[in-house]
């Protein structure tokens, strides 16, 4: 791919299939969304950290424009979509572009148990937090990522799924993750009922 991907440093991680909604407020980044909408193009979304931005990020479809403001901010519903690495970044405009590679899978399906217990473990967090999420269809290609992008999840673990090529590993890790949060969950529910 040769063309440069618009660049969205953000304080969070995209996972492909999760919805995010963005307040665009910078005049840069007005500039760039309003060229992606014009041209019907994704933008990428990269953590951005003390460090610089991640090496890995996600690209964002624009899936609507659900307000715009006067003064030229807007609010946008926009989706990941696929995960890509940053080869080189370019700084010729006023938001930062890059080259990308999109990054792929690796052919592996994760075994069913872990699918299920994943979901399980995935619905009784949403009940314990008070909210009756419907959970992601088991059989959906990126079911990790959509697990993880429904929970507010710690970022470096968030950004270390985005990095991982296989959707088993990427199952085991948050089936681990929820399991090792959910006793201190649990407490807590339990210290509000009582």
């Amino acid at each position: 791919m040769s063309s440069l991907l618009p660049i969205f440093p953000l304080e969070l991680v995209l996972l492909p299939g999760v919805p995010l909604p963005l307040h665009i407020f910078e005049p840069r980044y007005k500039e760039m969304i309003a060229e992606c909408l014009e041209q019907k193009k994704p933008f990428g979304v990269v953590r951005a950290s003390s460090d610089g931005v991640a090496d890995i990020g996600c690209t964002a479809e624009i899936m609507s424009v659900t307000k715009k403001y006067d003064d030229g901010r807007m609010d946008i519903l926009t989706r990941g979509v696929e995960r890509f690495e940053v080869i080189e970044v370019n700084e010729d405009r006023s938001f930062l572009q890059a080259e990308i590679s999109v990054v792929e899978d690796e052919p592996e399906k994760p075994a069913a148990d872990m699918v299920t217990q994943a979901v399980r473990l995935h619905a009784e967090i949403a009940k314990l937090a008070g909210t009756e999420l419907s959970g992601p269809d088991e059989h959906a290609g990126n079911l990790s990522f959509l697990l993880a992008g429904s929970l507010p999840l710690d970022l470096d673990f968030k950004q270390s799924l985005l990095a991982t090529l296989s959707e088993a590993k990427r199952l085991e890790a948050v089936v681990g993750y929820l399991e090792a949060i959910l006793p201190g969950l649990r407490r807590a529910a339990k210290a509000r009922w009582n």
